[in-house]
């Protein structure tokens, strides 16, 4: 049986190996991998040929709840943008702070990771607020091969930001682990990793500037926009979350998506200016759409791992390899999955994983929080490379892409110690979900 299922497995790598060499997309590729697993399966009956149209019907939906909070978090930041918040916030930082770099520095960090933390992309981050934040660190004196070091960095944190994660989300999912207790786990680890970003990529001042001539360069805010404006969405946001945290019996449980519709709406309304809903929205969700696909096929790819056995041998692949040693390759194994299968990596290589750390007494949340803060590094590495590709697009480098991701070498590095030192020392780790509680 152990034969048949790694030729299952081998078929599925030949078929996303092939659909790759195609230039197919990779949600196409990670389809091809499903449906190639299936079919081989059925010719010894696991499943059955028969059965493959449920097996696919249902691994199309285990996500949906991630696909909708994807959704409409993305609605609520877009809304944002279009209202000239964003701008108005990066110009009010550089007239405020020019002068006072490391402030100005930390404001733009918490910048960048608002949108990502809100919706779980980095690359909403850099599609809502790269452009402006990336001219205002130039601006700062920093070189555009830094810039696009720290936007990529800070991206991909804002992507394992609280409240939402998805590579969190999707080992909850399969593990069948409550996704509560990321605030504070996440949330210190993301703020001091960000923050040794400001300082290592951010601190040298390699360039002057003319802060009149920039702030002209810079997109004007619209007439009438104020700071108020810009906050009060993002409060009615973190109340709701506040409240239902309070008053649990009290309150109607809204869940994540309806609340950022709620904040969405009260956008709308303390706009400056009119913003075209359906228009933003059916553009928006265009953009989304390979994400959204991406979360599908991995479903479907998860189902029929499952129901071949492939999955199984994965988690006794990872059960069998000597402890000290699978914490060494997490540094390499966790990065190379997420830039090959995107999303699909946790799914795969995530959920055997926390299994296994569970079993030897680890703290799974913990746990699932260290490899939260390697995933995001792979977004740096191809085939898909879609931080790293969108960084340099916004930062404007035109040097070479490994020169760039070579900048950045000193933070990926803390970052990935960081990572597996919170996987080992989860279970001493464990105060910090009972913060978050």
């Amino acid at each position: 049986m152990t034969f048949q299922v790694g030729i299952i497995l081998l078929v599925m790598v030949a078929a996303y190996a092939v659909a790759k060499a195609k230039k197919l997309s990779v949600e196409l590729s990670i389809f091809a991998a499903a449906l190639a697993g299936g079919i081989a399966g059925a010719f010894v009956k696991t499943p059955p040929i028969a059965d493959l149209p449920r097996q696919f019907i249902e691994g199309s939906f285990p996500y949906l709840d991630v696909m909708l909070l994807f959704s409409t978090a993305t609605i609520f930041m877009a809304i944002i943008s279009e209202s000239g918040g964003v701008n108005y916030v990066v110009r009010g930082t550089i007239r405020l702070f020019h002068n006072k770099r490391l402030i100005a520095l930390f404001i733009l960090m918490i910048i960048v990771l608002i949108p990502g933390a809100l919706t779980g992309a980095g690359s909403v981050s850099l599609l809502v607020v790269g452009a402006p934040v990336a001219m205002a660190l130039k601006l700062l004196g920093i070189s555009q091969k830094r810039v696009a070091a720290m936007m990529f960095i800070w991206a991909g944190l804002s992507a394992a930001a609280p409240p939402v994660n998805i590579w969190a989300m999707i080992l909850c999912a399969g593990t069948a682990i409550p996704y509560v207790g990321f605030e504070f786990t996440l949330g210190i680890p993301v703020l001091l990793l960000g923050t040794f970003t400001l300082f290592v990529l951010g601190w040298k001042k390699e360039a002057a500037a003319d802060v009149q001539t920039a702030l002209r360069n810079m997109p004007e805010a619209p007439k009438g926009m104020t700071w108020w404006r810009v906050i009060l969405p993002f409060l009615v946001f973190f109340g709701l979350i506040v409240a239902s945290r309070v008053w649990p019996f009290a309150l109607p449980i809204f869940g994540l998506p309806l609340e950022f519709v709620i904040a969405a709406v009260v956008a709308l309304l303390v706009s400056p200016h009119k913003i075209k809903i359906l228009t933003l929205s059916r553009d928006t969700m265009k953009r989304l759409l390979p994400l959204l696909a991406t979360m599908i096929v991995v479903g479907m790819l998860q189902q029929i791992m499952t129901a071949t056995g492939v999955r199984g041998l994965l988690s006794f692949v990872v059960i069998s390899t000597p402890l000290i040693l699978l914490y060494v390759l997490l540094a390499v194994i966790i990065p190379f999955s997420e830039g090959v299968l995107t999303y699909g990596a946790a799914a795969i290589l995530g959920i055997p994983l926390v299994w296994f750390f569970d079993s030897i007494g680890l703290h799974a949340t913990v746990a699932i929080a260290g490899l939260s803060l390697l995933w995001p590094l792979g977004d740096g590495l191809p085939p898909t490379a879609l931080i790293g590709r969108l960084s340099v697009m916004v930062s404007e480098y035109k040097g070479s892409y490994w020169s760039f991701i070579r900048t950045a070498w000193l933070p990926w590095l803390v970052i990935t110690i960081v990572g597996i030192l919170m996987v080992v020392y989860s279970a001493k780790l464990e105060f910090l979900v009972r913060w978050s509680m």
